[in-house]
């Protein structure tokens, strides 16, 4: 089953107030954040979107209150995309998919990276099967959209601010508008 766009607003104006896994911030405040991020950073529309939707699995497959504290992997990265599918491209779609991986390959590339992390951010990156070999790293790197799955990773890090000023949720339905597939 495909997913509307009043389908992807009705996800967010029914669970984007749930808190998102552990953090001080609510679904909808987090996907905000991370696609004002994006876009203060010059992120072209595609990864704009793909970072206000990156964690869209969790509203589709609720697992309850910080799910890694119960030794659960939700497997979100994968969880919307077939729903997606019909309405994105892969400039949206491969970073949402990718976004795991790129944290898994950052804390195998940048040693400072994973002291970053938030307290569910590590407890989830050993659910999600822990830092990249070096060969692992090198093979996500070669990947077609590596790059955009690493940016929208560290807004995604960075998206867990209480009380951030965003653009509005009707501000990201307009983009998500934009770039639909026609």
């Amino acid at each position: 089953m495909a997913l509307s766009l009043p389908d992807i607003r009705t996800l967010f104006d029914n669970f984007g107030s749930l808190a998102y896994s552990g953090e001080p911030v609510t679904q909808l405040e987090h996907a905000l954040q991370s696609a004002a991020l994006a876009e203060q950073e010059g992120a072209d529309a595609s990864l704009v979107a793909a970072s206000f939707l990156h964690d869209l699995g969790h509203l589709l497959n609720l697992q309850g209150e910080t799910p890694s504290a119960r030794g659960i992997d939700d497997l979100h990265q994968y969880f919307a995309l077939p729903f997606l599918r019909p309405l994105f491209s892969d400039a949206v779609l491969d970073p949402i998919r990718l976004h795991v991986d790129a944290k898994r390959c950052l804390c195998a590339v940048d040693p400072e990276y994973f002291g970053k992390l938030s307290a569910d951010s590590v407890r989830s990156l050993a659910l999600q099967g822990g830092a990249f070999s070096d060969d692992e790293a090198t093979a996500f790197l070669a990947r077609e959209h590596a790059e955009a799955a690493l940016r929208l990773r560290r807004w995604d890090d960075r998206a867990k601010v209480v009380g951030m000023p965003t653009p509005s949720l009707d501000h990201y339905m307009t983009l998500l508008e934009r770039v639909t597939l026609q």
